[in-house]
């Protein structure tokens, strides 16, 4: 496959007036002709691989930012916004994007955070605009999943706790008895029914349920220790700007990274990750957190000087809705996309106990990403039983280095997916279920495809 040219000019002008520089200055330090700087900012030339390095030799620039901060998403984010009937009679092609994108690529993302606060369009569409979860997740991705003031604080915790024994949970345990006056009670599953943790204040106790396992119970005191991160926490939510309902889900989710930094400390977890060849099994047994535990803390390596690889995870029930979602530093429009591809194999993983499922995929745009799926049941769960499968996954270019794609032809064969039907216009899937959105439907009495759903093209 020949090698994808990349337009960034936009991310290169962000960076130059954030540094308040002019052309002619920040050429002069990266060792080009204005000129050419000026081209490259107007995208009438690529990001050349040599530009790429001595923007992260003179400025600690994240080159990945290159493609991850492409205005709304990049082309095929717009096209599928485009895509939607509200725009149907525009007639918006291909070139018109092309052009909008390199001569206003300001305009093209407030249009993309319009239409994405306002929830997609459609008649739902005010009320998915006001959806807390909604809110949550857009600051989270703002952040990229990577909070180095909560990462900090957990790691001197964690190197605090690991000097007084070597028992995380027991050292956990008395911190908090001694710190907080808070001891720790293992209860009957009958006594907590329906509960797997509690804090009872008036007995000064944090109770936990008999049916967590040893990862669940540490990572439920971690919880409670992220009171030492409060003022770090608050900050955070006070700046979200959320309301009241939103704030309450952004704090349980900075509790939440704060324990998995305090199980997971980021400098012996990156450590871990790279002599192990990021294995899950090894994590998992090293750390004492469970595979959901170890698959969020991979999205979440972003330190500047000291980044891993850029994963990202969706976890699905079932019925293929997806209850969790981070894309992380990956920028993969997987994570991003409105709907579910069969073809990938995180819904096949639910036949697969405890089996990790391994598959390359490409998108349509032409991104590969190497993925890792698993299907877990939730903790603590009597009678009906839940099931979840978790995926989480890279750029198969930088997957090279993982233990889990040994024996993988990254530059082989991958499956071709899509981000729902809805959304994808690949013509010739035998697994098609409708139609793309914004697309004519069209049918012959004479002759039928591979796919039951024709439609008319770009």
């Amino acid at each position: 496959m020949a090698e994808q040219k990349l337009f960034a000019g936009h991310a290169v002008r962000r960076l130059r007036r954030q540094l308040l520089l002019t052309q002619a200055a920040m050429a002069e330090a990266l060792g080009v002709s204005a000129s050419y700087l000026n081209l490259v900012e107007r995208n009438q030339r690529p990001v050349s691989a040599t530009l790429m390095l001595r923007l992260a030799e003179v400025y600690d620039f994240d080159p990945r930012k290159l493609a991850a901060a492409e205005p709304g998403g990049g082309m095929e984010a717009l096209r599928r916004r485009l895509a939607d009937p509200l725009f149907a009679d525009l007639e918006i092609d291909r070139q018109q994007m092309e052009e909008w994108l390199a001569g206003a690529p300001g305009g093209a993302e407030a249009f993309a955070r319009a239409y994405d606060r306002l929830g997609g369009g459609g008649p739902a569409a005010d009320a998915r605009a006001g959806d807390p979860g909604r809110q949550v997740r857009r600051e989270v991705e703002r952040w990229r999943n990577h909070f180095a003031d909560l990462d900090a604080v957990a790691e001197a915790l964690a190197d605090e706790l690991r000097q007084t024994a070597g028992d995380p949970y027991g050292a956990m345990a008395e911190r908090l008895r001694v710190r907080h006056q808070l001891s720790v009670r293992i209860l009957p599953a009958d006594v907590m029914p329906g509960l797997l943790k509690r804090l009872d204040l008036h007995a000064r106790q944090v109770q936990l349920s008999e049916l967590l396992d040893v990862p669940g119970r540490t990572f439920a005191l971690a919880e409670r220790l992220s009171q030492e991160a409060r003022g770090e926490i608050e900050a955070l939510v006070r700046g979200a700007g959320l309301d009241r309902a939103g704030e309450r889900l952004y704090t349980r989710h900075l509790v939440g990274y704060f324990a998995a930094a305090l199980v997971m400390p980021y400098g012996r977890f990156l450590r871990a990750c790279e002599q192990s060849g990021y294995d899950m099994e090894v994590l998992q047994r090293r750390f004492g957190a469970s595979f959901e535990q170890v698959a969020h803390r991979l999205t979440t390596l972003q330190r500047l000087g000291a980044r891993g690889l850029p994963f990202f995870l969706m976890r699905i029930d079932r019925a293929g809705q997806v209850s969790k979602r981070f894309a992380g530093a990956s920028g993969s429009a997987l994570v991003e996309g409105p709907g579910l591809c069969p073809l990938w194999n995180l819904t096949e993983a639910f036949g697969r106990a405890d089996e990790t499922l391994r598959q390359l995929v490409e998108t349509e745009d032409g991104a590969r990403w190497f993925t890792l799926a698993q299907a877990r049941t939730p903790q603590g769960a009597r009678g009906v039983k839940a099931r979840f499968s978790i995926g989480i996954g890279l750029a198969a270019a930088e997957a090279r280095v993982l233990s889990a794609a040994r024996g993988v032809d990254l530059a082989g064969e991958a499956v071709p997916v899509g981000l729902g039907c809805r959304a994808c216009t690949r013509p010739d899937c035998a697994q098609r279920s409708a139609a793309p959105a914004g697309r004519a439907a069209l049918a012959s009495e004479r002759e039928s495809g591979v796919t039951p759903f024709g439609f008319a093209g770009d």
